[in-house]
Order: C-alpha cells, then sequence, then structure tokens
C-alpha cells in the first residue's frame, strides 16, 4: 500500500513541476516570453493553473497519507535510547547525583565503573 502511494506521489510531483515549468513567467525567466504557443495566452493560463491547483491538492494529500501512514505503527520511545516503560539506565544500577564536581565528572566514573572488570588475582600496578 505504501509503496502505491510513494508511486503515486513521485508521478504527482513529476507532472507539477512540468506544469509549473510551462507556465508563462512575469519576467522571463524559463518561459523566455514569446507569444508562440499550442493555445491561447488566456486558455493555457487557466489550464495549467487549475493544474497546478489540483496537483497541489494531490501532493498534499499523499504527504499527509505518508506522513500517517509512517507514524501509525510507531510505539512511543525514550530520547536517551532506553525503553519509555523503565525508570533507570540500561546499566541496571541508577547513577548517583554528583555530591562533588559536576555531572561530567560523575558520568565518567559511573562509565569507568562499568568498563572496569573485576580482578581475578594480584595485578601488577600500573603508572598513569
Amino acid at each position: 500500500m505504501q509503496t502505491v502511494v510513494i508511486v503515486i506521489h513521485l508521478m504527482i510531483v513529476a507532472v507539477m513541476i512540468g506544469a509549473v515549468l510551462l507556465q508563462k513567467s512575469e519576467g522571463g525567466g524559463l518561459g523566455m516570453g514569446g507569444g508562440a504557443g499550442f493555445m491561447s495566452s488566456r486558455g493555457t493560463a487557466n489550464l495549467l493553473t487549475r493544474t497546478t491547483a489540483i496537483l497541489a491538492a494531490g501532493f498534499f494529500l499523499t504527504s499527509m497519507f505518508l506522513s500517517w501512514h509512517a507514524g501509525y505503527s510507531r510505539a512511543p520511545s525514550s530520547i536517551i535510547g532506553t525503553p519509555a516503560s523503565q525508570g533507570q539506565p540500561a546499566g541496571g544500577s541508577p547513577v548517583a547525583p554528583p555530591t562533588s564536581g559536576g555531572i561530567l565528572d560523575s558520568l565518567k566514573k559511573a562509565d569507568e565503573q562499568q568498563q572496569a572488570p573485576a580482578p581475578t588475582g594480584p595485578q601488577v600496578p600500573r603508572s598513569q
């Protein structure tokens, strides 16, 4: 269903671009002025104006349908990346509020605690 609407949407866009480019411009532009055409000036203007209006309405409707269809089955989610129903971070243990220093210091300490493996035996001291 969505593929069919996308194809129709793209066909409307292509025809609407052509209809807009065929319209007579006020200051030259792509129309290059001139009076030679397949219809009278007034008839062409009415036909192209109505065609553009109909295509614009079709473009609007297909855009709204595609937007609605894309968001129809979307589940709510958190901007942090954790599911919306959980109350704590993905690590399992909540991060304590900072007591000294800033929030960046406490986040760095929490990250170091999660990444550091538990020592299994005696270790060689590391220089910093």
